[in-house]
């Protein structure tokens, strides 16, 4: 499946890959027109320090509405939904029976009979037959994937952005509105929300499918005049790891639980009953048999998805999840799943490929959170 920017990533250039089912850009060339781009350092960098453009409409989108739509979600959902107001998001998970997770997703609500969920690309379809089979109230249930684009503007410079379009918004993190661009009314109202994945101060725009594309151009045009980049989900990937942002597939999956990915902010086990609830709540009462945690290089190594955790005797007491060379600090940095009883500032080892490579156990972000 393509964005609705598919053409426009092609004509310039985008180094393009699969992204649960869609084709999506990883990172852009070096020069676009008159506009510096290019690599996933260079747009990392500009997301940390001035401001990046992202395309993530690759992202999927549900609306549910009708009466009893908040009861109806707060019954699914693992986070309770009650204790935002209107107008705001919530980052939230779908559990199966056992504990495992779904999808992670964003849900904003509009009011109490109106909300919109934003899970992952590759999770839409089964989040969907989820709500669908559990739809006993009657609700409106629509999969409006290709309703709404989803384009992210990251980074200290974000309101600077905004502003060229003609876009001033005083948001609360997490709180979304809905604005109209002056002088280009024909777009119609975009979404705007106070949120991202990349730990910086930002906002996610969703405009209509089809005003995706003259949106972006604005944005383009806007981009280059704060010295800013248009950014891939290369580093986008690497902003997340940074911040310790769980991904699902990596940190999160029907085998790995909220509570063992440092998620059970996100679960309020005290709500009335939500899908996945009892398994959790056993878990927390057991304790979890792993936990996520940050590894940060002490040599050359750079954790990798997969590689084997590693004491101080060379028995194995984890799994690196996701791992990267992290742009901001100059070294290799990871996210895994480790004994619980394993200390914050313990020095493990890595296996690269049959030889050994120095961590440390941290307590992620890696690099200080911008968000608010």
């Amino acid at each position: 499946m393509e964005s609705p920017l598919f053409d426009w990533h092609s004509q310039v250039g985008a180094k393009l890959a699969d992204f649960g089912g869609w084709q999506m850009p990883i990172e852009y060339p070096k020069v676009i027109g008159t506009l510096t781009a290019g690599g996933v350092i260079a747009e990392h960098t500009a997301v940390r320090e001035v401001v990046g453009i992202f395309d993530v409409s690759h992202l999927g989108k549900i609306e549910v509405s009708g009466i009893g739509a908040l009861m109806f979600l707060n019954r699914i959902f693992t986070n309770d939904l009650d204790r935002i107001g209107h107008g705001s998001a919530q980052y939230n998970l779908l559990c199966d029976s056992t504990g495992g997770v779904i999808d992670d997703l964003i849900i904003y609500r509009y009011s109490d009979e109106k909300f919109l969920l934003i899970p992952n690309a590759a999770n839409c379809a089964a989040v969907f037959a989820v709500l669908e089979s559990a739809n006993d109230l009657g609700l409106t249930i629509k999969n409006a994937h290709h309703n709404f684009g989803v384009l992210a503007v990251q980074g200290p410079k974000s309101n600077e952005l905004l502003a060229l379009l003609g876009i001033s918004v005083d948001l609360d993190y997490m709180a979304f509105t809905e604005v109209t661009i002056p002088g280009h009314e024909i777009l119609g109202r975009v979404i705007v929300c106070r949120t991202g994945y990349t730990g910086e101060f930002g906002y996610e725009l969703l405009p209509s499918w089809d005003a995706s594309l003259p949106l972006w151009e604005l944005l383009v045009i806007a981009v280059e005049k704060v010295a800013g980049r248009i950014c891939g989900l290369g580093s986008r990937d690497t902003l997340r790891t940074e911040m310790g942002y769980p991904l699902h597939g990596h940190e999160l999956s029907l085998d790995i639980s909220p509570l063992q990915a440092n998620a059970g902010w996100a679960v309020a086990l005290a709500k009335s009953d939500f899908h996945g609830q009892a398994a959790l709540v056993a878990e927390k009462a057991q304790g979890v048999p792993r936990i996520l945690r940050g590894l940060l290089a002490q040599d050359r190594g750079i954790p990798r998805g997969g590689m084997n955790v590693l004491d101080a005797a060379g028995a194995v007491v984890g799994v690196v999840t996701s791992g990267t060379f992290s742009p901001t600090l100059k070294i290799g940095i990871g996210l895994a799943l480790i004994n619980p009883g394993i200390a914050i500032g313990s020095e493990l080892s890595i296996d690269v490929r049959g030889r050994t490579s120095a961590v440390k156990v941290v307590k992620p972000p890696f690099v200080e959170s911008h968000v608010r």
